[in-house]
């Protein structure tokens, strides 16, 4: 693809640099920009720059948030009593968007991964189990994704609780094997949660 400007060459290549999007997509998106008002390209890059430079994680969840405390922890309305443990922040919206928790979230921020390097200690197991030990919390929902490495996070973080008095639960099997959670359909993931069960070490 060739371009007769160097700036808009450079623009496509920004677009292009983002996951999902390809050249043509990018050049699409370019061009839509350059149809606008300066002003429109002014305040979409502006509504990036200032989200980047702002944009923090929760302090106690790990959620992407605005301030030191994202607006999850921050409502009274919430259940206290009750801890969502997800895998990434794309999780918490998906379980958003059912309208079917009412309680707090916690963001792993990964899964135990051995084939890639990735241990207990490289994502937020820590700070969940001193969350868990507030005497606030009874249970602890396992919403991460059913795979061999979900279910290997799952149970080494109810052998770190084992001496912690919380329920610890896992959500139904509605989510097929070895899905992702955020591509779950909203009321089959909604189900999921209801429906949840105790889980148990083996």
């Amino acid at each position: 693809m060739q371009f007769s400007s160097k700036l808009i060459e450079s623009a496509v290549e920004a677009f292009a640099s983002l996951p999902g999007i390809g050249r043509k997509t990018a050049l699409r998106l370019v061009l839509h920009l350059v149809q606008q008002e300066a002003e429109f390209a002014e305040d979409f890059a502006n509504a990036i720059a200032t989200m980047r430079k702002g944009i923090q994680s929760c302090s106690t969840c790990h959620n992407l948030s605005d301030d030191r405390l994202c607006t999850v922890c921050q409502d009274v309305r919430r259940d206290k009593s009750t801890i969502c443990v997800v895998q990434n922040i794309r999780d918490v919206m998906a379980i958003e968007e059912t309208a079917q928790f009412r309680g707090l979230y916690h963001v792993l921020g990964g899964v135990i991964s051995p084939i890639e390097g990735i241990g207990p200690k490289d994502i937020k197991i820590g700070s969940l189990v001193e969350r868990a030990k507030d005497e606030e919390v009874k249970e602890l929902i396992m919403a991460i994704s059913p795979t061999i490495e979900g279910d290997t996070t799952i149970f080494y973080i109810t052998k770190q609780l084992q001496d912690v008095d919380v329920k610890v639960s896992s959500i139904a099997r509605g989510v097929s094997f070895g899905g992702e959670l955020e591509y779950a359909d909203g009321v089959t993931l909604g189900r999921s949660i209801v429906a949840r069960t105790t889980y148990k070490l083996d």
